[in-house]
């Protein structure tokens, strides 16, 4: 009796231990692709980018209504015909060590990413309640106030992406930007909400929205963002961007720039409408921002003296609730060390930026 009592235990013990060892898995079924996460909290990028490569031509990825554990980068591009249903939340690593060794780059400055997402006629939609959750407050405690600090993620670049549409979509605690967009067109990213807060005296900076690079044809709307930066910010070469109906607590309010950050590299930014915009204690509505033309070094991301045009910008029908720094600001004094001179030796040219009507503090 005591022996197969004994093998009785041994059994449950050693189902258990396979249980608890079971990694993610993809359920498919036809051309939809369902993603279970790992019950023992185990990587679950793998499994991710298994049902991409699975479904990723004219077919379906989901995500059920669990967490998923992300411990490693992840690049699905080349994607076609695709939706994607994020019912669930996926969960960053905190191995920041590994972050800063392994992130993807994200071919400007010395930016890097968690995950490189891309292709055409891609639907992405969180259902108001998909979540990426960055684990932001170690990053927040690691950086200690330092800007642009090397290896922290972007939490999803959208890269080569064309005719597709994001909706819906939840960012919190985000790693860094909690999107880039680049060399992309004709994109829709509505009803997405961001929220980037710290629980220590390190600030949440560089936690920017989204930031747009080499980008055409974008629009932003309803978008709630609360961090501690810029809350979307066209850069270089980003053209006919148009933003609406979205409130912004606590960060810069559209941000156009920095830009001319590399010595004699020609960059633009034109034809960007940001209107129906209320700020909640921003420290600006809607600023223009060029690095100096003094080249300062640091190579390889440049010092400034960059060449180019930012232009044809408007912004209007704004309400700034308690604004602490500016309704309306052009500098051109961006540097390594702050905006502390060499305000009058940009090379960059601004022309034509409309603040109104209907843009005010209350």
């Amino acid at each position: 009796m005591g022996v197969k009592a004994l093998s009785l235990i041994q059994i449950v013990l050693l189902l258990c231990s396979v249980v608890h060892s079971w990694p993610g898995t993809v359920n498919k079924t036809g051309n939809i692709c369902t993603v279970i996460p790992s019950v023992d909290r185990s990587d679950d990028a793998p499994t991710i980018i298994s049902a991409f490569e699975q479904c990723g031509q004219n077919g379906s990825v989901m995500f059920i209504n669990e967490t998923y554990h992300v411990e490693s980068v992840m690049q699905t591009t080349g994607l076609n015909n695709v939706t994607v249903h994020l019912y669930g939340t996926l969960l960053w690593g905190t191995d920041t060590e590994y972050w800063r060794s392994h992130s993807l780059q994200l071919g400007y400055q010395n930016q890097t990413t968690a995950w490189i997402f891309g292709g055409n006629n891609i639907t992405f939609m969180g259902h108001g309640y998909g979540t990426f959750d960055g684990n932001g407050q170690i990053w927040y405690d690691l950086a200690q106030n330092v800007s642009n600090l090397p290896g922290r993620p972007i939490a999803l670049t959208i890269a080569n992406t064309t005719n597709s549409v994001f909706s819906g979509i939840r960012f919190v605690q985000s790693q860094f930007w909690s999107t880039a967009i680049t060399h992309s067109e004709n994109l829709l990213l509505e009803d997405i909400y961001v929220n980037s807060t710290s629980t220590s005296t390190w600030s949440t900076i560089n936690t920017d929205g989204t930031d747009t690079f080499y980008s055409n044809n974008l629009t932003f709307r309803r978008w709630s963002v609360t961090n501690g930066d810029d809350s979307i910010a066209p850069k270089a070469n980003s053209s006919n961007l148009l933003i609406q109906d979205s409130t912004f607590y606590g960060g810069n309010g559209v941000a156009i720039g920095s830009i001319g950050q590399y010595l004699n590299d020609f960059e633009f930014i034109e034809n960007v409408t940001a209107e129906r915009i209320t700020c909640y204690d921003c420290q600006y509505l809607g600023y223009v921002k060029t690095w100096t033309g003094i080249q300062q070094g640091y190579p390889p991301n440049g010092g400034g003296g960059g060449l180019g045009y930012a232009k044809n910008i408007v912004f209007r029908d704004f309400v700034s609730i308690n604004t602490w720094n500016a309704i309306a600001q052009i500098t051109q004094c961006t540097s390594y060390v702050g905006a502390t001179g060499g305000c009058d030796t940009s090379k960059f040219q601004i022309s034509n930026i409309t603040w109104g009507p209907g843009v005010g503090n209350t």
